[in-house]
């Protein structure tokens, strides 16, 4: 009788970056999330770990909660970047934005659903609607609160924060000397360019690759 031996590869573990169309946009060339998988190249992760852009245009943290069940529980996802709250600041300059209140309860909620299935999850701040200096631009007031209000949640659920906030803050202090409304690390005021890509890409490995090595 013949033995037959079969080599069953193991599933990679499932890293899945969950947000709106700065999160679609980085699964492109270039994309942050594009330049993530570079990195575990590098190291030799990515016969460990696989990467999951599930960014969908203009969603709020409302519509990630609504689609979490889809996106992320039934994808076996190991780890969840959160990188969310663009819109829903962005957004209220037409009355369809977010209130903060709403967005902490929902926000809250989310996290409350990863963690109870035991999956682990990294909180990104917002980075900029615009990229003026010194809090010139019209929506930075509720960027800030919005992004002290994820601060608060990973400290409180003890939960890794990547704070592109300040990082997109520094980097324009330090380069954007001309004071451009967009340009440095975005196309737009919001969509990032090859160095905003560059930036996120960077920070969250900061935070990622000490619990994925």
């Amino acid at each position: 009788m013949l033995l037959m031996s079969y080599n069953f590869r193991k599933r990679k573990k499932r890293i899945v970056f969950l947000g709106d169309s700065i999160t679609r946009q980085g699964k492109q060339s270039g994309g942050y999330i594009n330049k993530l998988q570079e990195y575990l190249v590098n190291e030799n992760l990515d016969l460990k770990y696989e990467l999951i852009g599930s960014g969908v245009d203009g969603n709020k943290v409302t519509d990630i909660f609504n689609r979490v069940d889809e996106d992320v529980l039934s994808s076996g996802a190991e780890i969840v970047v959160i990188y969310i709250g663009i819109n829903d600041v962005w957004h209220k300059q037409t009355d369809a934005g977010t209130d903060a209140d709403t967005f902490k309860e929902t926000y809250i909620e989310l996290i409350e659903k990863l963690k109870a299935v035991g999956i682990k999850m990294m909180l990104c701040t917002l980075s900029v609607i615009g990229e003026r200096l010194d809090l010139a631009n019209e929506q930075d007031t509720d960027v800030e609160l919005y992004s002290t209000i994820i601060r608060e949640l990973a400290e409180t659920y003890e939960l890794p924060l990547i704070d592109l906030r300040n990082a997109f803050v520094k980097f324009n202090q330090e380069n954007n000397v001309s004071n451009f409304p967009y340009g440095i690390l975005t196309n737009d005021a919001v969509h990032l360019n090859s160095n905003g890509n560059q930036l996120v890409a960077q920070e969250v490995w900061k935070i990622l690759y000490p619990t994925i090595s």
